[in-house]
């Protein structure tokens, strides 16, 4: 028995160290929505088993209570519950205490307390007419119906929420009205003229803490006026051939003009500065208008009118062609917020506290639009994103204005988006080498970029290799690719990137040489220089040594001493013509080299031959065959006589040996032997042996000049007469 009461102990310890018990309701609140119900929400944690909750509450300053219906009771974690009527009195104090219960056990909240006036909700007011009061300018009169589930008794403040109708930003004015009555009306004051208006409004209790929802929203129009007044700028245009300058005219409504303002047209008049007598008027119905004005200084004057009166006269200076401008502005940035762009910029001139701002895209025609504004009080400009176009360029700059005088501006580019371009570069290689390769392109077009281009990548690779890459600035145009192999061939092109992305551009293919221009240039310097080299190495040789020099480029004639003939006549002829042995070694070296030789006047001077064997052994047998015989035999290989009619003479002229050198080599007293045998033989022949035509001579056959002599028919009475041997 014992033991069955220890466990049972056991057990319900157990049992209650792992009961969990709902968690603690918190954050209570509770609204009175007049005349429908009071209901209460809380905030629960989320319970790891199923809970439900019960809302008790005193009414009735505390006479009272009760718990929520079972029908209304929260159940399955809901955090809401209502007290319905009859059950609801007003005014009176609440007390309000939640409990939330599981399986394991109940908690209980704090007790709240509320008093109905303060957190009493009634119904938006129903507005049903905005509009203007005749006579009465820039104000509208809102009028609308009390709430019907409102207490009578109340006071109800309000809270007015209006905008112009193009405008995202409202604005409020908050009033109170004790009056009882159905309809209220409010004058709204300060409007703009002649603009369209959105109203909405709201009301709650003056002791409530809790507004009604926004009643529906109403749309009025405030009287029109006279024009509010304009905006001028202008567009200074280069001078023309004849002196004047063409001046674009811009104009628009006034910052904070009314923007249903309509205008019927625009005076403009302008003169020269200091001489008004020169006015000229305009009148258009445009917002722009060129004028062409001289080189001096001129004012303008723009108004705008409607059926109620003019605007505000606009001034403008335009300067003189030749005025120096003044400069500011030291820096400008421009960057981008979540839906704004924002241009900031910073001045030296602490006086100057008016700006003009101008933009337009930036595109290669000329643009389509162009937009200003003016800026007063600050160094900085903002512009929603949304009234510029994406992926375009625009051109930002800042003129600061200084009373009547603008100064120099300073210019930025800025986009409101950026993306890939929207075609890559145009790529060739020019100047193709062995291993090098120059890579040129071209600019994208400017409406095609898409965003600043922040640099170029050129990707190229040989065939069946691996893929390069270089990468360059984007004011950089042309690259030199290196290292490439010789005789391959490369396929590449070029990637223009932005802030985006990038975009790869026309492919092209390329082989590199096999041999460049310098080392053909190389190559051809050094065959040459050789050359040259060798010359001059064969001149200086031929300075220092000009005979052996000599002998290499004319070598010397073959001695006819030598020849078969020397061993066909006998070893006396081959002595005494053989020179070698002469004993005068100084002419030896002179004989070796052929000399031009021109006929001599003396018939032993010219014999450079001793003939003298070779004539006495000419048979007259020989001398006696017939010539025709002769000639058949041999062919223009024969002596010649000129007094022969039928054979006319031939003279060759041949170098020869001078008979003094010939003398000189053989003995004195063999060389005057030689002279008279030779006069002997010549008259023992007579003219007509001399004329005719011998035995064919293999020494005659093998020459290849001829020698001259001198042919007599009378030695001793007639005159000298010349005739040519063969000799070889």
């Amino acid at each position: 028995m014992m033991w069955a009461k220890v466990l049972w102990m056991l057990l319900l310890l157990c049992k209650l160290s792992l009961a969990v018990l709902p968690a603690k309701p918190e954050n209570i609140s509770c609204i009175f929505y007049y005349e429908e119900n009071f209901t209460c929400t809380w905030s629960p944690e989320k319970e790891a088993s199923y809970t439900w909750y019960k809302v008790k509450r005193t009414y009735s300053y505390g006479y009272k209570s009760d718990i929520c219906s079972t029908d209304n009771s929260t159940r399955g974690n809901h955090a809401s519950c209502s007290f319905l009527p009859p059950t609801i009195t007003n005014p009176d104090n609440y007390t309000i205490q939640v409990e939330a219960q599981n399986a394991d056990g109940i908690m209980k909240s704090d007790i709240t307390y509320w008093n109905l006036d303060a957190i009493m909700k009634i119904e938006p007011p129903e507005i049903f007419s905005v509009k203007s009061v005749l006579g009465i300018k820039r104000m509208l009169q809102i009028k609308w119906i009390r709430p019907v589930l409102a207490p009578h008794s109340s006071t109800l403040k309000y809270t007015l929420r209006f905008r112009t109708i193009n405008s995202a930003y409202w604005m409020e004015v908050n009033f109170t009205k004790e009056d009882i009555d159905r309809d209220e009306t409010y004058n709204l004051t300060e409007l703009q003229a002649f603009t369209e208006y959105v109203m909405t409004l709201r009301c709650a209790p003056a002791e409530s803490m809790f507004w009604s929802g926004w009643s529906q929203e109403k749309v009025g129009t405030t009287e029109e006026e006279a024009p509010y007044g304009l905006d001028l700028w202008r567009v200074l245009k280069p001078a023309m051939v004849d002196g004047r300058r063409p001046v674009q005219l811009m104009w628009k409504k006034a910052t904070g003009a009314p923007v249903l303002e309509k205008a019927l047209g625009y005076n403009i008049w302008y003169f020269p500065e200091n001489n008004t007598n020169l006015t000229e008027t305009v009148n258009t119905t445009n917002q722009t208008h060129e004028l062409y004005l001289g080189g001096k200084t001129y004012w303008v004057y723009v108004v705008s009118y409607n059926s109620l009166g003019e605007s505000p006269v606009a001034t403008l200076r335009i300067p003189a062609l030749n005025e120096k401008t003044f400069q500011c502005i030291e820096a400008m940035q421009a960057c981008l917020t979540q839906d704004q762009l924002v241009v900031e910029w910073q001045s030296s001139a602490p006086e100057v506290d008016t700006w003009m701002v101008e933009w337009f895209p930036d595109v290669d025609s000329e643009p389509s639009s162009f937009s200003w504004e003016s800026v007063s009080q600050a160094r900085n400009w903002t512009i929603q994103k949304d009234e510029l176009k994406p992926l375009w360029c625009y051109n930002i700059s800042v003129y600061p204005v200084l009373r009547d005088r603008v100064g120099q501006p300073y210019s930025t580019q800025a986009y409101v988006q950026e993306g890939i371009p929207s075609a890559g570069p145009v790529t060739q290689a020019d100047s193709i080498g062995v291993k090098t390769v120059t890579i040129t392109w071209k600019e994208i077009p400017k409406s095609k970029r898409n965003g600043f281009i922040k640099n170029y990548t050129i990707f190229y690779q040989a065939e069946d290799g691996k893929e390069f890459s270089k990468t360059v600035n984007s004011n950089i145009l042309q690259y030199r690719l290196e290292s490439l192999t010789r005789r391959t061939s490369y396929s590449l092109q070029v990637m223009a990137s932005t802030n985006a992305g990038g975009t790869n551009g026309t492919k092209i293919n390329f082989k590199t040489l096999s041999i460049s221009v310098l080392e053909i240039f190389f190559i051809t310097s050094l065959v040459g220089g050789g050359f040259l080299i060798l010359i001059m190495l064969t001149v200086a040789y031929g300075l220092k040594k000009p005979n052996k020099l000599k002998h290499l480029c004319w070598p010397d004639v073959p001695n006819p001493a030598e020849s078969s003939i020397a061993t066909w006549r006998g070893d006396d002829f081959k002595d005494k013509l053989n020179l070698k042995e002469s004993d005068d070694p100084v002419n030896m070296e002179e004989d070796q080299v052929l000399k031009p030789y021109s006929a001599p006047t003396d018939f032993i001077d010219k014999l450079v031959v001793n003939f003298e064997n070779f004539l006495e052994e000419v048979s007259t047998e020989e001398l006696g065959k017939s010539q025709e015989n002769i000639l058949k035999e041999e062919k223009n290989k024969h002596v010649t006589s000129p007094y022969c009619l039928h054979h006319p003479p031939i003279s060759t002229e041949i170098p020869q040996r001078k008979p003094q050198q010939l003398c000189s080599r053989i003995p004195e007293g063999t060389c005057s032997e030689t002279k008279e045998q030779l006069f002997s033989s010549v008259q023992s022949l007579g003219p007509d042996h001399l004329c005719e035509e011998g035995e064919p001579n293999p020494y005659l056959k093998n020459s290849v000049t001829t020698r001259e002599f001198v042919c007599l028919k009378n030695f001793k009475t007639k005159p000298k007469e010349k005739f040519s041997v063969a000799v070889a």
